[in-house]
């Protein structure tokens, strides 16, 4: 890890509580789209993003404006997914880690259109979550690497769940570049890092009903490479202006 980013807190991963304990999370999330309160995190995050982060988005015209969507975007920050939502109009649906759900925040999380993954746990119920989302016209945002990089550098390898999500779905899938968001960390040192968000151009595969662990890792691969790529020229067009590879961000 960069010697300059402030350190991350030790990650829980397993959640004792049984699986039917988020049974009505994923029902709600299969059945219903997200209400007012998505609407008012949105506007409030937006602020926040762009007051704080001089948050910067690019290529949001490549999101499709209806039909199903996943976003696969790098994992830096928990501002990450309000960084993600902001520039766009659609609702996106996020996958928020089991431990979240607990009282009074659940009743937040679910009516804003988050829906539970289970860690320490192979949770079968998230890809049938997401899979309904997507069947309705929805879109899913999944992170390839899983959980945040503690580095402040992009995964070396990435997990194949989000192949798995776009060959059983069927659904393109837009890349998407966090740059910056790595060193919002270090807010209780005052310092807020401009942050720039691009989406690249959707990527389709052709679905497949039962698809093997060698062909979602495939497809997982190609999904981060394009992240990766978008990543890299961000930093070398010098946008945000203060990133540079030497800082670790590359």
């Amino acid at each position: 890890m960069s010697a300059d980013l402030a350190p991350m807190k030790d990650q829980v991963y397993a959640d004792r509580r049984p699986k039917e304990y988020f049974d009505r999370f994923h029902e709600h999330a299969r059945s219903r789209d997200p209400r007012f309160v998505y609407d008012f995190v949105r506007f409030a995050s937006s602020i926040y993003a762009y007051l704080f982060f001089r948050a910067r988005s690019v290529g949001s015209q490549n999101v499709p404006e209806t039909g199903p969507v996943i976003l696969a975007p790098n994992h830096f920050s928990f501002m990450d997914h309000f960084l993600l939502g902001c520039p766009l109009r659609r609702k996106v649906r996020f996958m928020g880690k089991s431990q979240l759900f607990q009282p009074p925040l659940a009743w937040v999380y679910m009516h804003g259109g988050v829906f539970p993954v289970r860690r320490g746990a192979r949770d079968e119920e998230t890809f049938i979550t997401a899979k309904a989302i997507l069947a309705r016209g929805g879109v899913v945002a999944m992170y390839p690497e899983g959980g945040r990089s503690r580095t402040g550098a992009l995964s070396e390898r990435v997990r194949p769940g989000i192949g798995r999500l776009a060959l059983e779905s069927g659904a393109p899938v837009v890349p998407v570049a966090i740059v910056g968001s790595s060193r919002i960390r270090n807010w209780k040192r005052l310092r807020f890092p401009a942050v720039t968000v691009e989406f690249g151009r959707p990527l389709r595969f052709q679905s497949e009903s039962e698809p093997s662990r060698a062909s979602q890792q495939e497809t997982a691969d190609a999904v981060f490479a394009e992240i990766r790529a978008i990543y890299d020229r961000r930093l070398a067009s010098g946008h945000p202006r203060w990133l540079s590879t030497r800082h670790g961000d590359g």
